[in-house]
């Protein structure tokens, strides 16, 4: 007679798994990509070497785990098992009725001190906070905006890319305003990049924003916005002759 499964088993597997696919090298090039030294953003991070299509393969393998295995994988120190983690819940939330999306969006929320480096947000808030806030009040992204964490900060303004998908663009617009003030690189690329998207879909709305802001903006932020414009009108921008 077969034993019944448990979730430990399954938390057991998803682990000797992840160790099977570890691979050094990667993991040092991965160490250094990611910034994990002493003072830099994703300092004590931990990688074990995978990369992203075989993270994706398991975690369609493993997309009906249970939300009590996915916060244990979560709360890893182990990038790539956090990966795993948002990936399975990705995959969960958009297959999920209303009261599981709503049970996920509130697992998002309680857990975000551990989508703690950029790969993390970005592979994550578009596809769950965006979604679930679309046709809701977004009062929870502006209160990200500001906060102390980074990676709140970058939650607010990247969850809007799904906004932005649906040519809404108020929330973005207004977030990257709030943010354009702050210190930290990982923040100035995502609102630049942000920009760029709502200039894909509406280019004068991004302009009417860069005409207000871009001599004060950081320079990062700016050159990711007009990153796709012809070269004398980014010139004209970097010059601030507009």
């Amino acid at each position: 007679m077969h034993r019944h499964r448990t979730s430990l088993d399954t938390h057991k597997e998803i682990k000797g798994r992840l160790q099977d696919l570890a691979n050094k090298e990667t993991a040092e090039i991965l160490q250094r990509f990611f910034k994990t030294g002493a003072g830099e953003y994703g300092e004590g991070d931990v990688f074990i070497g995978i990369k992203v299509p075989p993270l994706r393969k398991m975690a369609a393998e493993f997309q009906h785990t249970p939300l009590k295995i996915v916060r244990a994988l979560l709360k890893s120190r182990i990038h790539e098992e956090r990966t795993l983690a948002l990936m399975i819940l990705v995959r969960q939330f958009g297959r999920a009725d209303e009261s599981m999306q709503k049970q996920i969006y509130e697992f998002y929320l309680a857990h975000t001190m551990f989508i703690n480096n950029w790969d993390l947000v970005d592979g994550s808030a578009p596809y769950i906070l965006g979604p679930f806030l679309w046709k809701r009040d977004r009062k929870q992204l502006h209160a990200f905006a500001g906060s102390a964490s980074l990676w709140e900060r970058r939650i607010a303004i990247i969850s809007t890319f799904y906004f932005i998908r649906q040519n809404d663009f108020d929330d973005a617009l207004r977030i990257a305003e709030r943010l354009l003030a702050d210190e930290h690189d990982l923040i100035h690329k995502a609102v630049g990049w942000m920009l760029r998207e709502i200039g894909k879909r509406n280019v004068e709305v991004e302009e009417s924003f860069l005409k207000l802001h871009c001599r004060t903006m950081p320079r990062t932020t700016l050159r990711y916005a007009i990153e796709r414009f012809p070269e004398s009108k980014r010139k004209k921008y970097l010059l601030a002759k507009i």
